[in-house]
Order: structure tokens, then sequence, then C-alpha cells
């Protein structure tokens, strides 16, 4: 059985999942009627090769499976993060399989491909949201494919040939893509030399913005956050015109490596393989910014990074004229100290809390921190689960898959507040720790903690 865990500051159970026989498809939330939707990892017919998933369910606060919907087939498959709606329906990160003689018509340079593709197929990245059927299934209410908004300069035999540094609302198929995996990262990364994978976008991360109704993604492979209209019709989705700004499904903003669209050089390249894409919340210091976990390959350390997007009050983004999208410069950054000292090729997270402080999750470690604008660490927590459950003093033990990765790993992590309304009549006493040992009688200082930890310094 794979569980999720509900704990409270001093590493304390509060409640816990058990029932689902899926192992993680990394991402989760909880509703305000106390539910958890998690995704779930099926291990289908089609494969993406990084963070698979394929079904989603929904289990009450007892751990009752009251809805899932399996959605993984021979063309399409749902990955790495679901979001929820305000109308109760999902947001899905789903990849759509394309076939060589697909990619090929599409533009891409042959060249450049991963020779897998040839034999095999593609899977870029599209968006479905689902209308959830009880107590299984589901309706496709709208989608939307970055298939349908390329442009390419390579072949003009071929669709979707144009001027690439005049349309960054379009994806340039041969840009400069970066999705290098684990033990295959240049020291510097050189358009010249790269090679695009199957999973070519490689989104890990879908976030939703009610008050402009825009749909927040996280694009790894090309180093990038995108931004897109979700009040389309699925049929202006795939165009170029409608929709709240009459752009239909074009990007309306993109930013983190304007290289993707020939405008700029490495120097202004801002991500690095991000995670976590968001938008900080109205009512949060630093509203309105967006926010990432910049992983950092080719540099070797990570960072969590907010910048100001160049938006009006209604939701429009200024671009000039042959200049790349803005800001060039973040607003806060935390960077460990030494930098080195905290380095995720992969995975993790950040969010943003009430106090102004930031909760991280430093992913391929399964550790977690709140750290202050001023970058001081105040709380840390050890995730104790790994191949066997462990003890305030275990080391976590290292993936012999993956190099610096442990058997720890955790996607992401989300803190929620007292009196949220899911936590209403809900029985919130702790429950004892997860750990198989008692917690220390007097706390290790703050940097020094793992398991539980204890309570914040």
């Amino acid at each position: 059985m794979s569980s999720t865990y509900l704990i409270d500051n001093d590493g304390r159970v509060v409640n816990k999942w058990s029932s689902s026989q899926y192992d993680p498809g990394q991402s989760f939330y909880l509703r305000d009627n106390g539910n958890l939707v998690r995704a779930a990892m099926t291990r289908g017919p089609l494969s993406s090769g990084g963070g698979e998933g394929g079904r989603v369910e929904e289990y009450d606060w007892n751990g009752k499976l009251v809805w899932f919907t399996d959605f993984s087939t021979a063309t399409y498959m749902q990955h790495h993060d679901i979001t929820l709606l305000p109308n109760g329906n999902l947001l899905l990160m789903v990849v759509e399989k394309k076939t060589y003689p697909e990619v090929l018509k599409a533009g891409f340079n042959p060249k450049l491909l991963d020779p897998s593709i040839k034999s095999s197929y593609m899977v870029p990245d599209a968006v479905y949201e689902i209308k959830p059927k009880m107590p299984s299934g589901c309706d496709i209410v709208w989608q939307w494919s970055t298939w349908d908004h390329l442009v390419q300069d390579f072949d003009p035999a071929q669709d979707n040939y144009g001027n690439v540094p005049q349309h960054p609302e379009l994806v340039n198929p041969n840009g400069f893509n970066t999705d290098f995996h684990t033990n295959q990262v240049p020291t510097s990364f050189s358009r010249y030399t790269q090679t695009i994978h199957s999973f070519w976008n490689h989104m890990n991360s879908i976030t939703y913005n009610a008050k402009w109704d825009q749909i927040l993604l996280s694009v790894r492979g090309n180093s990038e956050v995108w931004v897109i209209d979700h009040g389309t019709t699925t049929a202006q989705a795939k165009g170029h015109t409608g929709g709240n700004y009459n752009k239909g499904g074009d990007l309306l903003y993109r930013w983190g490596n304007p290289m993707e669209y020939d405008t700029g050089t490495e120097k202004n390249e801002m991500l690095l393989q991000q995670h976590n894409a968001i938008w900080i919340d109205d009512n949060l210091p630093g509203a309105g910014n967006m926010m990432v976990y910049n992983n950092g390959l080719g540099r070797k350390y990570s960072s969590v990074d907010e910048w100001t997007p160049p938006v009006d009050a209604k939701g429009n983004y200024t671009l000039e004229p042959g200049k790349a999208y803005g800001p060039t410069s973040f607003a806060w950054t935390y960077k460990a100290n030494p930098p080195t000292s905290m380095y995720d090729e992969a995975i993790s997270g950040a969010q943003r809390l009430p106090n102004g402080d930031t909760l991280i999750c430093s992913g391929t470690h399964g550790r977690f921190i709140e750290v202050t604008p001023a970058g001081e660490t105040v709380w840390e927590y050890i995730n104790p689960v790994s191949t066997k459950t462990m003890g305030y003093a275990d080391p976590p033990p290292s993936d012999p898959a993956r190099a610096e990765e442990f058997m720890n790993a955790c996607f992401r992590v989300l803190r929620y507040p007292v009196d949220f309304p899911g936590f209403k009549g809900r029985d919130m006493t702790p429950k004892g720790v997860i750990e198989t040992d008692t917690p220390p009688v007097t706390p290790a200082p703050v940097q020094q903690r793992s398991g539980g930890g204890g309570p914040p310094k």
C-alpha cells in the first residue's frame, strides 16, 4: 500500500491515507472538504520516461476511495501534476503520442532527435480539463496541446514554417532544449550539442490563476515557464484567436530561456530545468509574483527564485518588439550557504507562507526547510519514509540508480493553515511520529535535525 501523510510542525502524524495500491504519481492536494486527491503511477502502455502517472484518485478523510479515473492509453497519459479548479474539475498535465513521421512533418530537425524516437515515438505535452464522474471515470471538457502552437525555421517544406524570433507566442521544435537527464548534464550548455528526447517539453507543474483564468506551466525541457489562456474553447485553444485575450491557445507569456525563441544568449538564461512554477497568492507577501525551484543543472546548485512578471491588472503581458520577455532579474532568491549544499537535479518545490517565509522541498534529499526572507532556516524536517521507515539517527539510503539522490526523495510538500476548511470538525489530535524511535529529548540545532526534527526553532 502507498501512504500519504499529514503531519504537524513537530513531525507528528495528524492523518494518514494508506488505501491506494498504486505508487505515487508525484502530486497531491487536499480539497476544501478534507478529501485527498492524488496522482498515481499505473505503468501503462505509454511511457514518458519521467514523472509517470496514468491515474487520479480521491479519498475521503477516513481513507475511503470515493472517485478515480484511469487516464492512460496507448496515445495519451497523465503525468507529474494535477490542479484543482474552483468548479470541482481538475487540470491534468498529459503527454500525447506522436510518431516519427509526425515529428518530421512538424518541422523537427532529425539530426537533433534522440535516435530512439525514430523507432518509437515522441510525447509532447498537453493540458486536459476533466470533470469527474462519480464513482469512477471522467469527461474531458477542455484541452490544449503544445503541438498546435509550433513555429520552425528549419525546413520550409514541412508544417509550421516561419520566423522564430517574430513569433515568441509559438514554440520552436528546434529551440535551445536543455532536457538532459541524470548523468548526462554537460558542464556548459550548447544548442549545437543538444539532443531532443522523446519527453520533449517535460512539463512538471501546472498552476491555475482564477482571477485571470490563466494556466502557468513549468516546462523543464525548455527551462521556461509558459502561461496560456484557459478562457478559450477547445477549438479556440487549437488556434491563434479567441478566448479572454484573443490569442487562442498561443503563449501569453514565457520566461526563463529566451534562446527558445532566438532572442538572447546563454547569459540571459534565468532558469535551469526548474520545477514547481507557481503564482504567489494575492493574500501573501510577494502577491502576484511567480516563483520556482530552480534546479540548477549545469551549475551544480539549486535555488528558489521569485520574479515579477510584466503584467497589468487585466492579465495582459508586456513584450517590447524584438526583445525577450522580462524581467531581467529576480525579486528574491534563496541559495544555501554554501550554494552547493542544496542541489537537487530533479523534482523539488517551494511555497510562500503567510508570515513571509518560504517552505522549500529539497526533493531528491527528502529535506523540507522553512526559510525567512533573509535566508535564515527556522524549521527543518527530513522525510523518514524510504525503502523502510527510518529512525531519527538513520541516514537516508542513497538511490543506487541515480547519483546524488536518496531513497526518501519527495516530489513536493505543501503546508496547510490550521484554519483550512478541510480540517473543520476533524480530529486533529497528533498520533505519534512516523519514525521508528522517539525524538531526542533535546533537539539538535535546526541545521542538524533529522526525522521529525522537533518543534520549530
